[in-house]
């Protein structure tokens, strides 16, 4: 066979988004990445099906899996980090959490090429859309807690995490402010403002409101801490994700 041959045969055997469902091969070779064996392989192809390809869709068990997730990471950082309080814990679960991540991590599973999907989704490359990539790794988490219970996935989770987990030292120095100004930056877009918008409490017991605004973008957030530096943090992060979730809506 010459090389343009050879080409083509790879390529044919290269798992691609589907508008049929998974094959048995291609299940068992996602499950042995996952280093899980589904009991129900049922709720595996279930949490591989988009809307557009079927009613009995994905989206109940992403509503689950977001949600075992945020419980997950933050037992974990609550276990581990010791001396870190409520503010600096929900900054680093929201750093770990967000959809950049959840995209990395279904692009190390291939997830996308295990996409059952509509011919019109399919043809539009919605096995590449973050949100749509997000969303899988989701309901992947979910299905997994459906077949396996609670340290099914703890374990699934906290082993697709952990280089991040890692590296919380790093995550911990890069705070929301920052990140949000680079995002914008990227973009072409001013940064961000933030103003006070009151101040609670005695002096020694400050309650800090804080409002984040993009005025390019008419979005404004609005967060507390127990000083003005952490509540901008918390805003920012809140402004991350009201940005990820209004580009997510954009794709769907």
């Amino acid at each position: 066979m010459g090389t343009q041959g050879a080409g083509l045969a790879l390529a044919h055997l290269r798992p691609q988004p589907m508008a049929v469902k998974p094959q048995a091969p291609l299940l068992r070779a996602l499950q042995d990445r996952l280093g899980y064996r589904f009991r129900d392989e049922a709720l595996l192809r279930r949490a591989l099906t988009h809307k557009s390809a079927s009613k009995r869709h994905n989206e109940r068990l992403e509503f689950l899996g977001d949600a075992v997730l945020g419980y997950v990471i933050a037992e974990h950082l609550h276990r581990t980090l010791r001396t870190h309080g409520e503010d600096g814990l929900s900054l680093l679960r929201a750093a770990l959490v967000r959809r950049e991540t959840l995209v990395a991590a279904a692009l190390e599973l291939n997830l996308g090429e295990q996409l059952m999907l509509g011919p019109g989704a399919l043809g539009s490359g919605a096995h590449e859309r973050a949100s749509v990539l997000a969303n899988a790794l989701e309901a992947l988490i979910g299905s997994v807690h459906e077949d396996g219970g609670i340290e099914a996935a703890r374990a699934l989770i906290l082993d697709l995490f952990r280089e991040r987990l890692r590296d919380l030292d790093r995550l911990a120095a890069k705070d929301a402010k920052t990140d949000l100004q680079e995002r914008m930056q990227a973009r072409g877009l001013q940064r961000p403002d933030y103003r006070v918008l009151e101040i609670e409490g005695l002096p020694h017991e400050q309650v800090f409101n804080v409002a984040c605004e993009m005025a390019q973008l008419n979005m404004s957030v609005t967060a507390a801490g127990r000083s003005r530096k952490e509540a901008e943090k918390r805003a920012a992060a809140q402004m991350i994700q009201a940005l990820e979730a209004r580009e997510a809506g954009h794709e769907a």
